[in-house]
């Protein structure tokens, strides 16, 4: 059933939100009539119930490793009997496509609720929490994490539908977000997944060849394209096979961020075999978003 994504700055009120949201849901469903409603169970996930410190924010290794507990954590128990509250930083959207693919392999709705804090209140309450038994980042690890935040975006399909919470609202859109993850007539719903997002053991032995070819191939042609034109950006590139055209933002993208998107593109579709010819489609249908985001 429905996952749930937290996402903010440090010292936002992300689990203080979260636990609005937990309590909302959690009688809902106490009072719900239907069969499909009243078997869904309540999961909250955070860096503290996974037995992970604020410290692992300092390192990039300890920093992964933390979201590889906390996405385990979510596909351990994922499934249209369950919802999910994910309470963490969240701040990557790369990290949040990846939680939202593995949403759709299981036809199960998912969503970003926003805690829409301003950085100057986060860092005022973040020195409170330092005072306190409760503890807060320390500087430089706040200062970091506000500066590396990719705040979602609801014109992206894996931030959407996103919920915004401002930090003086009293409470988050229940029923909005019940709605998009219930609906208002109590049926649990269900999502069809598409090819991309299908986990299926890979039966042709040339996939991850061919998923390496296809996108090193895109990236080299726009890297050419922006060699050709000076770097221009705003404009469209087509790609020999394929319909969909590259859309260039107007600040065109540097040849590292082009290879870390390619490289988190491949790392979320190593193990989805998908037709080799829609490779290509799917990976500028990838670029796209991410270059509108």
């Amino acid at each position: 059933m429905p996952l749930i994504l937290i996402s903010g700055y440090p010292s936002s009120g992300k689990t203080y939100r979260s636990q609005q949201i937990l309590d909302f849901f959690t009688r809902k469903i106490s009072e719900s009539e239907e069969p499909e409603v009243k078997r869904l169970k309540v999961h909250h996930f955070d860096d503290q119930g996974l037995g992970l410190s604020r410290d692992v924010y300092a390192t990039a290794r300890a920093e992964k490793d933390a979201r590889a507990t906390l996405s385990s954590a979510i596909k351990r128990v994922l499934s249209r009997d369950a919802v999910i509250v994910a309470d963490g930083m969240n701040y990557i959207k790369g990290f949040r496509y990846q939680l939202y693919c593995e949403a759709k392999a299981v036809q199960t709705p998912n969503c970003v609720v926003h805690v829409g804090t301003p950085p100057d209140k986060c860092r005022v309450l973040n020195e409170v929490a330092l005072k306190t038994a409760t503890g807060g980042y320390e500087p430089e690890i706040f200062d970091n994490l506000v500066f590396r935040y990719e705040e979602p975006n609801g014109m992206s399909r894996w931030d959407s539908p996103l919920f915004t919470v401002p930090y003086d609202d009293a409470e988050p859109p229940y029923e909005a977000i019940w709605e998009a993850m219930i609906g208002s007539e109590g049926k649990a719903k269900v999502v069809r997944p598409n090819t991309a997002t299908v986990l299926k053991p890979a039966s042709d032995q040339n996939y991850l060849y061919e998923l390496d070819k296809t996108t090193s191939e895109i990236v080299a042609a726009i890297s050419a394209w922006q060699q050709d034109h000076a770097g221009e950006g705003g404009d469209e590139i087509s790609v020999p096979g394929a319909e969909t055209k590259i859309l260039l933002p107007l600040a065109p993208p540097s040849l590292p961020q082009l290879q870390r998107l390619r490289r988190q593109f491949t790392t979320l579709n190593r193990q989805h075999s998908v037709s080799k010819g829609r490779l290509r489609e799917l990976f500028i249908d990838y670029l796209n978003d991410a270059f509108q985001s």
